[in-house]
């Protein structure tokens, strides 16, 4: 029978009370009893627990093992639980606790002495919390009911709130209801929010099964996944999701071709106790599930379950990344937001033959403004003692290079990368293409005149185009590309709310087109920049967007050697990359142009679709 623990009611005791969880765990449940070896009929040797007199026999051994593990336990200092941490570090000057705690230990000056608090102290804390007479604000689930801790515009504490989420718990409700506490309407800004997760890797776990129950959630009484979450977790947040799963079988593999550092294929069955291979010594056709690893992790000692939880995260990242390259990853209906919206053309590509409801494609013009990163805080990006200057030789662009995450390849092989900061954007590369690039290390003035000049060619605005399929959707669901699976949600500049799915420039070409090819040369040079089309022309050229030396470039491809110099007079230009030839077409002013010549000397053949390079 396990003795009952009596309610802890001093803070002192609050403090300690783990301590007297495990002692009462060694005390009663430590396997002491002594088992003898014996052989059945059947010739196979087991053990069996030693009874004497009808009473079981104690092992002496495992007896002062358990005696000699509760000395050491009870000769440990109590450890504090976070609440009193963080109260004993500020100070009550500056926190405000909303928990219900009638005593607890504060620190007063070099001593630690127990107060009493009244029984309308979560009032009183609440409102100097408020009214910005207290700068730190904790409440547990007892202070999170029917209160308001946002940045209220009627209130004197307008900061900033920057919610740390410190014990999630496992109830995807309870966890909205407080985040909702410091997010609300009539707020001046809304709040940051930062989950807390130890240097232990397989804690994660439990922030992963509310990011799934979250997920979950929303879908179920918002409509949309993202909902559910209010945008607190990230995509690898939610390890069990497809993309885990995919990183976990990726993971076995590695693990049966030993090629996971630090952990071979015999220390992981041992340790976790999940069995990869066949009899044969082949990899088993039906692997254990994301559920039964992540569990199997919490098991494991810290230093095995990093190694384990690090490669299986890289794996996860890469999964995630080349998801969103491609346009296949799924985040739900996303909002669209720009300077302006609007819809240039409306064409209809289906009707419903009994209710005349109709399918129909919007073609939106996008102005969005241009923020650049200025030179002063490109410099400031470059104080960090890794970063490092850089400017390219072949087309004078300055950057900014920072260290990157590295990533696990598929073949296990770790990939180190690093990231370019540019004027207008971030580009994430391996050390390996760094060196075989343009790029070269540069002094602080080449590199801020680089800067400035590139600053000075970017225009206020860009403006681009989208065509979003509207209207009634399921009866065209299978027509509609694979490759790309957002769906947006936009105003336009006329007050029209318009839903439906993101499609490229060649399915509306095709889909609308009278000959299926069809395609103005305007149109067809905005598609291919977009990098989702490909122009395949007569003569088995095709025209397509490359990425070289880190810029996108528009590249024909297919051309033969006697069709250089014809390509050339229509104001192609050719460079030789790695002992090839190739062709491009300027992205300047004149390349719209120089692609209709190219284009009306050789005429479409076939609009493709492909994901972006």
């Amino acid at each position: 029978m396990t003795r009952r623990i009596k309610p802890l009611t001093t803070p002192t005791q609050h403090n300690v009370h783990l301590g007297y969880y495990v002692l009462d765990y060694l005390a009663h449940s430590f396997p002491t009893q002594l088992f003898e070896p014996f052989t059945d009929g059947d010739g196979n040797l087991s053990s069996r627990p030693v009874y004497r007199d009808g009473q079981p026999v104690q092992c002496r051994d495992a007896v002062d093992r358990r005696d000699r593990l509760i000395e050491r336990l009870t000769s440990l200092a109590p450890v504090q639980g976070a609440l009193d941490q963080i109260v004993q570090r500020f100070g009550t000057d500056l926190v405000a606790e909303v928990t219900g705690r009638s005593r607890r230990i504060v620190r007063k000056g070099e001593r630690l002495c127990v107060e009493n608090r009244p029984g309308s102290a979560n009032l009183a804390e609440a409102q100097a919390f408020m009214d910005d007479d207290k700068r730190i604000l904790v409440f547990s689930d007892a202070g999170g009911t029917g209160r308001s801790y946002h940045a209220d515009l009627s209130a004197r504490n307008q900061r900033l709130r920057v919610h740390y989420l410190l014990e999630a718990g496992w109830k995807a409700d309870t966890a909205i209801q407080g985040l909702g506490r410091s997010n609300r309407t009539n707020q001046a800004q809304p709040p940051l929010f930062r989950p807390i997760a130890s240097d232990v890797r397989a804690e994660k776990r439990f922030l992963s099964t509310i990011a799934r129950r979250l997920d979950t959630l929303g879908a179920i009484t918002k409509g949309q996944r993202q909902t559910g979450g209010q945008g607190l977790f990230r995509a690898d947040d939610n390890l069990e999701s497809p993309y885990g799963r995919a990183a976990l079988r990726q993971l076995y593999l590695l693990l049966f071709a030993g090629k996971v550092e630090g952990c071979s294929l015999e220390t992981f069955q041992a340790a976790t106790g999940l069995h990869l291979t066949d009899q044969d010594g082949s990899l088993r056709e039906e692997l254990p599930p994301i559920t039964t690893f992540l569990n199997r992790l919490l098991a494991l000692t810290i230093d095995l379950q990093n190694t384990l939880f690090g490669a299986f995260e890289e794996l996860l990242q890469v999964k995630i990344e080349g998801a969103r390259v491609s346009g296949t990853y799924d985040v739900g209906v996303e909002t669209l937001r720009a300077e302006s919206l609007t819809v240039t053309k409306r064409q209809v590509v289906h009707v419903h033959p009994t209710t005349g409801a109709e399918t129909q494609v919007f073609t939106v013009r996008r102005r969005e403004r241009n923020q650049p990163l200025a030179l002063a805080e490109a410099l400031d990006r470059a104080g960090d003692p890794r970063a490092v200057l850089l400017v390219n030789a072949q087309s004078g662009r300055a950057a900014v290079q920072v260290p990157a995450p590295s990533i696990m390849l598929d073949d296990g092989e770790v990939e180190r990368r690093v990231r370019l900061v540019r004027p207008m954007g971030q580009t994430a590369l391996s050390v390996a293409a760094l060196e075989q690039s343009h790029w070269q290390r540069s002094d602080r003035a080449a590199f801020a005149q680089a800067w400035a000049r590139e600053l000075a060619e970017i225009p206020p605005f860009t403006e681009s185009e989208l065509h979003i399929v509207t209207g009634l959707l399921l009866p065209i669901w299978k027509r509609l590309p694979d490759e790309s699976m957002r769906v947006y949600r936009l105003q336009t500049d006329a007050g029209e709310r318009v839903i439906g799915r993101l499609v490229s420039p060649a399915w509306v070409a095709q889909a609308v087109g009278a000959d299926g090819v069809s395609m103005a040369p305007a149109d067809a040079w905005t598609a291919v920049l977009d990098g989702r089309t490909v122009l395949e022309l007569q003569d088995g050229l095709s025209v397509r967007r490359s990425k070289v030396m880190g810029l996108f470039r528009v590249e024909l491809c297919g051309f033969s050697d006697g069709m250089v110099s014809r390509l050339r007079a229509m104001g192609l230009v050719s460079e030789i990359i790695s002992w090839k030839l190739r062709l491009f077409v300027p992205t300047g002013a004149n390349g719209p142009e120089i692609l209709a010549a190219l284009m009306e000397r050789y005429p479409i053949v076939r609009i493709a679709d492909r994901a972006v390079a």
